[in-house]
Parts: structure tokens; C-alpha cells; sequence
């Protein structure tokens, strides 16, 4: 019966899926204009005649080597826990873009996608990747596919709240992608803590000590290689798209230098590992979320990506003991010092640099960036106000639905049997 689980839930889900395509999504025609609600302000989420396919195919590079990879260094886990990313993937972007759709390009009853609602659809699934890696190891791929089926809802609810009302500027995700997604699988692993987990944790990491670090060496190449065109995707003008992309590669070479003056203090090693490398590469682009495009000098970029580094740093070696001892958080992957703290980071620069958000700091790109205050019906300090107020909002949606989430994961009819070997490949996968 436990052999049939995964599979049952995977034809059930994949059926809602094709029923409710079939009834609600269609594609949009090249003329999407006159089918757009003007409440809805769809004219950002359908731009096919700007799909610039080899951006579009980096994302998806991003999510199935890059997350892939990052998922595999478990080391009795690594082939199962990349064949269930990749069976999450395939689920949420069907789902994603039906949530997504219904909140943001519903119309005359029906949902009208393209090419902006397949780029949408991947920024939410990196989020639920994010939130996975906080409790890899320790769930079944059967709560794993509920996990995305909940969090998307959630995910973007915050992401409509955030975008359409409230007007937040949010181009690199930091705040609906990398502080939502941490926030809310550190609340999943609270709340599924079992304590008698704690020492097979410990002897998984003693046993990670003595295995090569060859995925996370691929994986930190395709960060370095993607995730520039992963920071941009969601940038609507050519024009504003080189200074994202410039910022996020100033702020890995930064977060990079960072690693390698701070690890030899904190560590025996005087070389880091590369997993380290890897942890701060991921921490650089994660505080490029907001402040990416809002950035007018490279020095900037080169401060936040430094900061994130040490951030990222100090964070795995003083704050996740912390999170383990005394809040009984299990963060496998580390998300919270890798995703969570750079994306608050990135969101109190950001709400910064909108106080200088002027015509002559900004420029033409003040349309571009802030298109309410360019137009004079907010100005840039309410922006401000709106884009700090922002993060809040974000943790306490994450926060909520995580502990809901994780309740419902908690449920004994989901749970594995308790003398599981969660950690190891013969639980879920033949070896």
C-alpha cells in the first residue's frame, strides 16, 4: 500500500491539472491588450513579443541543475532527493501557473497564459525548492508533493498582495521567492520536529565530512553561470535588464572575497570548502532580489554581495546552532542563511535606495523601476514606507502557512513509520 502512495497521489494530481486546463487556460492571443482586465494590470505578465528564448531557458537551466544539484549532497540521499526535485518541479509549474493565473490573468472565465506565466510559474517553484530544502531528508516525497500543492496558494497570494496591491518593487524576487520560501520550510521543520531525528542528523553530517564535494562544485558553476538571467527574467525593458544582470555578478565576485577572508577565521580550514563557496555565491544573488535594478553604482552591489557573504557565513557557524538547540529548527540545506537573511537584506536595501528614488538619481529609469512615483501619484518616501512594510507582511504569511502546512504534514496517516532511516536512499529509492 505505502508503494502505491506516491504514485496515486501523482495520477490524482496530474488529472485536476488536465480538467482544469481544459476548462480554464487558454493561450493568449497577440493582441492581449483588449482581453485584459484594467484591474488586474496585465499588461506586465504578457510580454511574448519580448520571450527572448535563450533567458527563458536559462531559468529553467537554473531550477533543474542548479536547485538539482544544491539537493544532492546528502550523501545516502542525493539520487532520490534530485529525482523528487525534479517530480516538484514538473507538479508546480502546472500549478503555479493555474494559481497564478486566477489572481492575475483571469478574465471572461477564462485563464490567458504565454510566455510570462511559464517565467512566473518557475520563480514560484524556486521558492518551494527553497522551503524543500529545509526539511529534505525528513519527509516523503508524498508530503513533499503536498508541501508545493499548499505553498504555491500561499506563495502567490503574498505575490499578488505584494505586486498588485500594494504596488512593491520586487523584480529579482527577494522578497516573494528567497525570504518567502526559507521562512516558510523553516516553519514546516519546526513544526514536523521530532527529537529522536537529532542524532541521525549528526551522523548524516560526520558522514558528509569524508564525501568529495563534486556536486556542489557543478552546481556553483551553473550559479555562476544562470542565475544573472534568473535575477533579470523578470525585468519588462531591455534598457533596465544590463544593470540587474551586472549588480548580481558584481555581488557574487564580492560575496566570493567574502568567503575566503571569513572562513579561514571561523573554520580550521585554510581553504574554504566549496560547499562554502557555493552557500555564499547563493547568499550574493539572493541580496540582488530587490535591489538588483534599483542599484545606480557598482560599488553598491560590491557592498551588499560582501555583506551577504559574511552574513551568510557568521550565520552557519554562530546562528545555526541556535536555530537547532533552542527553536528546534532542523534546516538541512541551510536555507535560512543562505536565502532567508540575504532576502531581508536585500529588502532593507532596497526600501533605502527607494528614498533616493528621484529623477536625478534614477533618471529615465525611474518609469522603469517606480512607475507610481514617476508618474507623481505616490511619492518616494510612501514607496519606501510600502516596500519596508513589505517584509513583515512577507514573514508573517510565510510563518502562517508554514506552521498550517507543517500540521497537516504532521497528520499519521502521512508520516513515515518512526524507525524510518529518512536520511538514506533505501527508505524512497532502490540503490
Amino acid at each position: 500500500a505505502s508503494r502505491l502512495c506516491l504514485p496515486g497521489l501523482c495520477f490524482l494530481l496530474q488529472i485536476l491539472n488536465i480538467l482544469l486546463f481544459a476548462v480554464f487556460v487558454r493561450y493568449s492571443p497577440e493582441s492581449s491588450s483588449s482581453l485584459c482586465s484594467p484591474q488586474l494590470n496585465c499588461s506586465q505578465r504578457q510580454q511574448d513579443s519580448g520571450f527572448q528564448q535563450p533567458r527563458f531557458q536559462d531559468v529553467h537551466l537554473q531550477l533543474l541543475l542548479g536547485f538539482g544539484l544544491l539537493v544532492a549532497f546528502l550523501t545516502r540521499y542525493g539520487p532520490c532527493s534530485v529525482a523528487i526535485s525534479i517530480l516538484i518541479i514538473s507538479f508546480t509549474i502546472q500549478w503555479a501557473i493555474l494559481i497564478q493565473g486566477f489572481l492575475f490573468s483571469f478574465f471572461n472565465g477564462k485563464i490567458y497564459v504565454g510566455a510570462w506565466s511559464m517565467f512566473s510559474a518557475d520563480f514560484c517553484t524556486a521558492a518551494i525548492l527553497i522551503s524543500i530544502g529545509a526539511v529534505l531528508g525528513r519527509v516523503n516525497p508524498v508530503q513533499m508533493l503536498l508541501l508545493a500543492l499548499l505553498e504555491v496558494i500561499l506563495c502567490t497570494l503574498n505575490e499578488y498582495i505584494l505586486l498588485s496591491l500594494m504596488g512593491v518593487s520586487d523584480s529579482g524576487c527577494s522578497l516573494t521567492v528567497h525570504t518567502f520560501g526559507a521562512y516558510f520550510g523553516l516553519m514546516v521543520s519546526r513544526t514536523l520536529h521530532q527529537p529522536h531525528m537529532a542524532k541521525r542528523k549528526r551522523e548524516e553530517q560526520q558522514d558528509m565530512r569524508h564525501k568529495p564535494d563534486v556536486f556542489a562544485v557543478v552546481g556553483t558553476i551553473y550559479l555562476w553561470i544562470f542565475w544573472p538571467s534568473f535575477t533579470s527574467a523578470t525585468t519588462l525593458h531591455d534598457s533596465a535588464e544590463p544593470w540587474a544582470v551586472l549588480n548580481t555578478y558584481f555581488s557574487l565576485v564580492a560575496s566570493t572575497m567574502a568567503t575566503f577572508i571569513l572562513s579561514p577565521l571561523l573554520y580550521e580550514e585554510t581553504v574554504p570548502r566549496m560547499v562554502q563557496i557555493q552557500d555564499a555565491t547563493l547568499a550574493g544573488v539572493a541580496a540582488m532580489g530587490m535591489a538588483g535594478e534599483m542599484l545606480v553604482t557598482p560599488f553598491g552591489a560590491l557592498i551588499a554581495g560582501f555583506l551577504a557573504g559574511l552574513i551568510s557565513l557568521l550565520g552557519f557557524r554562530f546562528f545555526t546552532p541556535v536555530l537547532g538547540s533552542r527553536l528546534k529548527i532542523q534546516d538541512t540545506c541551510g536555507v535560512h542563511n543562505v536565502h532567508g537573511l540575504p532576502g531581508i537584506l536585500s529588502a532593507l536595501l532596497g526600501t533605502l535606495l527607494t528614498l533616493l528614488a528621484t529623477a536625478d538619481t534614477f533618471g529615465d529609469r525611474l518609469e522603469i523601476v517606480f512607475p507610481l512615483v514617476a508618474e507623481g501619484s505616490r511619492t518616494a518616501a510612501d514607496q519606501a514606507f510600502l516596500q519596508l512594510c513589505a517584509l513583515p507582511l512577507t514573514l508573517l504569511i510565510a510563518v502562517l502557512g508554514g506552521c498550517l502546512t507543517g500540521a497537516i504534514l504532521k497528520t499519521k496517516v502521512l508520516r513515515s513509520p518512526p524507525d524510518t532511516r529518512s536520511l538514506e536512499n533505501t527508505v524512497l529509492w532502490e540503490v
